[in-house]
């Protein structure tokens, strides 16, 4: 197996410096094509895109549709004719990660070699009656390849820590909250894990603004720069918006799509939550006037600090 100190003696998580010149700022928006846009959708789009344009910075918009059978034939599409009636451009081509598969496939061969992963045929049923840590049961066993295996990526008994902007510090200890976790599922499919940090590589992104939903994923997407050796992104974590029913907006409950012909009202209602401040008379304003306002008032430490705010239609 190649040399230990590849698993041991890895870097500590750099992660960007705060004062960076705002030109080398490069955000993004990646949405899953599994159905259309919704309104904690355009949240969590809007967060991004304000704190790129207010840093005069770069926004990419990249497509997630590594999951083909969940894939919706056309949502592409519709995410990216929806994100243009509400007047949020992107900079440059939008990546596809169904086209990336051969540098996801790069990096996990890699790893094998090293043995920082290993494959894996434990079941779902036997991770969930281990409280849903995986114990490390296939570490040494040495499995090969096969249809039907998983790929895990190892994980270190130490503490790992990060700032969010508006969560705060936040610490995990991957080994006992999730234990060694898959880069590529049993059924072939590249995991979001792996590709979402590849592509932000890739992509030079410095800073990733999302949903807090996707916090408790940012401890082993850390892990996955250390192994690769770059530094970490900052984050920022936008509140969930939820329905009366304590569930969240989604695409999976088929939360309301967005409608373009309401494209400068829903917007209106957006800011509102991203920028407590917005005025009244900005509710007839059109478009590009409010996304000039939002972007000179643009306050990321006065968003809720909450994870979670009730949808302001069901209120």
């Amino acid at each position: 197996m190649a040399g230990s100190c590849a698993t041991h003696c890895l870097p500590v998580i750099t992660l960007r410096a705060l004062n960076m010149p705002d030109s080398h700022y490069i955000g993004r928006f990646a949405p899953t094509p599994s159905g259309y846009l919704h309104f904690g959708s355009l949240l969590a789009a809007l967060a991004s895109y304000l704190d790129a344009r207010a840093r005069k910075g770069r926004w990419l918009v990249r497509m997630e549709d590594l999951d083909s059978p969940r894939n919706l034939p056309g949502a592409d599409e519709h995410i990216l004719r929806t994100l243009r009636a509400y007047g949020l451009h992107w900079d440059g081509e939008v990546v596809r990660q169904s086209q990336r598969l051969a540098r996801y496939q790069q990096i996990i061969d890699r790893w094998l070699d090293q043995g920082l992963a290993y494959y894996c045929d434990c079941s779902r049923r036997e991770i969930i009656a281990q409280d849903g840590i995986y114990p490390g049961t296939c570490r040494q066993r040495q499995l090969s390849a096969a249809p039907d295996h998983a790929i895990r990526v190892r994980v270190e008994d130490t503490e790992i820590t990060f700032v969010d902007r508006l969560q705060g510090p936040l610490s995990r200890n991957l080994s006992s909250d999730c234990g060694d976790f898959i880069i590529r599922r049993r059924d072939g499919i590249i995991a979001y894990q792996l590709a979402v940090v590849i592509d932000d590589i890739d992509q030079g992104v410095t800073d990733i603004v999302r949903g807090a939903d996707l916090l408790d994923s940012t401890p082993r997407q850390l892990r996955l720069y250390q192994l690769l050796q770059q530094p970490a992104p900052r984050y920022l974590h936008v509140p969930l918006i939820m329905r009366q029913d304590g569930e969240k907006l989604s695409k999976r409950l088929g939360s309301a799509p967005l409608e373009a012909a309401q494209a400068a009202a829903t917007l209106y209602q957006a800011l509102c939550i991203l920028t407590p401040t917005a005025p009244a008379s900005l509710r007839s304003a059109t478009i590009d006037q409010q996304l000039q306002w939002a972007i000179a008032h643009w306050q990321p430490t006065r968003l809720p600090a909450a994870r979670q705010i009730m949808d302001p239609a069901q209120g």
